[in-house]
């Protein structure tokens, strides 16, 4: 049943992103240019996604448990660490160069197989390198 759910969940998350334009590069670039050809759709997404996070977040705590799991998964470290920095960093600037995060970059695999591969296979390839570079498996 977890696992169901985790695929109905990711389909649902994918179509989202694909109906609100986020596995189009060219529409993520354009709410990057602030000066030029601004483009609020982005704004729109994120915005509804803190809607549905301000719910969760209220709902969570009134609840004894998830309904697939044996207990919440919530973070609890807070600091800022240099790690932690140069990876928000570099993902951001990944994500302006490429106009898609890892989410968006799996839905377009449905929608432009070519283009969504190449970012894939390159993030991908990049998780792998840290996880050499870290000493995990």
């Amino acid at each position: 049943m977890k696992t169901l759910f985790s695929l109905i969940s990711g389909v649902l998350f994918g179509a989202g992103l694909t109906v609100g334009g986020m596995t189009e590069p060219a529409r993520v670039r354009g709410f990057l240019d602030l000066f030029g050809d601004w483009d609020p759709t982005l704004a729109f997404v994120m915005g509804g996604a803190l809607i549905v996070m301000a719910i969760a977040w209220r709902i969570v705590p009134g609840m004894a448990r998830p309904i697939f799991e044996d207990d919440f998964h919530v973070p609890t470290k807070n600091e800022l660490t240099p790690k932690l920095i140069g990876g928000a960093v570099l993902f951001g600037v990944g994500w302006g160069i490429a106009g898609l995060c890892p989410g968006p970059g799996f839905a377009a695999l449905a929608i432009e197989p070519a283009g969504a591969a190449i970012f894939v296979v390159s993030m991908l390839v990049g998780m792998a390198l840290l996880r050499l570079t870290e000493g995990r498996t």
